[in-house]
Formats: structure tokens, sequence, C-alpha cells
């Protein structure tokens, strides 16, 4: 049966916290960013945990969506429609064959990536243009999401080789 992992979401929906408190630390980018966002420190202090809370349900979101970028048997179930129930047999076979298939850290991390680079860093930089913020700024930030979701993917696709989860039970 076709399984969510929530246990590799919930860690890849902590990964933007973490890599951001390494990327927007003052000693690598915080300072240039803060200067290229317009903020300050005294604008940055306040209560940071409904951010930080925010951010995390936001981040669900998205780690959820990155195992259908990374994981391609989710194509097999939506090529059946999604109704693993009631699918025949020959997707119980193709997925008994290939249900492992490219499930990797790695092969997981190669599609986030190009999601980062082919859709998050044009997103970003369409906004930065309209918000007239500098390509510093956009390269920041667009740096950011694609390190950030090309970990997060990783961790997504990567876990079932890691604890051998089986996805399919043939009939």
């Amino acid at each position: 049966m076709m399984q969510i992992n929530f246990w590799a979401i919930l860690l890849a929906a902590l990964v933007p916290l973490i890599t951001g408190f390494i990327w927007y630390n003052p000693r690598l980018f915080g300072k240039i960013w803060m200067q290229e966002s317009g903020l300050s420190e005294d604008k940055m202090k306040g209560q940071m945990v409904g951010v930080f809370v925010f951010s995390v349900i936001l981040s669900l979101l998205m780690a959820f969506f990155l195992q259908f970028v990374s994981i391609h048997q989710f194509g097999a179930l939506g090529m059946i429609g999604g109704d693993e129930m009631n699918a025949n047999q020959s997707y119980y076979d193709f997925m008994k064959d290939y249900g492992k298939a490219y499930r990797s850290f790695g092969h997981g991390a190669l599609h986030s990536f190009m999601t980062g680079f082919l859709f998050v860093f044009p997103i970003v930089a369409i906004n930065a243009m309209f918000e007239r913020k500098s390509w510093k700024y956009t390269m920041i930030t667009a740096g950011y999401w694609t390190v950030t979701i090309t970990i997060m993917g990783g961790i997504i696709c990567g876990w079932y080789a890691a604890d051998g989860f089986h996805w399919v039970t043939p009939k």
C-alpha cells in the first residue's frame, strides 16, 4: 500500500529552521540580507515564537508537496487515479518490481534542487524585482530556499532506503 512517511515529512519540515539559523547567521549572510531587506536588529527583535510555529506549519506543507516531486512511485499511483484499492494487478506488479527504484537521498536531493533552481528561484526573483530588491537579496533568498528544499527532498526520498519500509503488498 502506498503510504506517506509522516516521520520523514516532520523531520524535513524542521530543515528550514536549521538551515535558516545557519544561512541567516550574521557571520554568513545575515548582515547582508538584513541590509538588502531594509531591516535592522531593532526591527528584528520581538516575539518570535509565533513566527517559528507558523514557519514549521508552512514547512510541513512544503515537505508534503516535495514527496510528489522526489518520489517517482507517487506518479504510478497518479496514473491509476490515486485509487490504489481498485488498482489492477499490473500496478501491483509494477510496484513490486520498481517500488524501491530511485529511492535515495541523492535522488530526492537532485529533484528538489531542480525544483529550487527552476521553480523557486524564478518566483523569488520575480517578487524581488517588483519589490525593487537587489540581486544580492535575490541570490541570498533563492540560495537559501534551494539549499533548504534540496536537503528536505533528500530526507523525504531517502528515508525509505534507510528504514526498509515496504510501500506495496501485492494482492
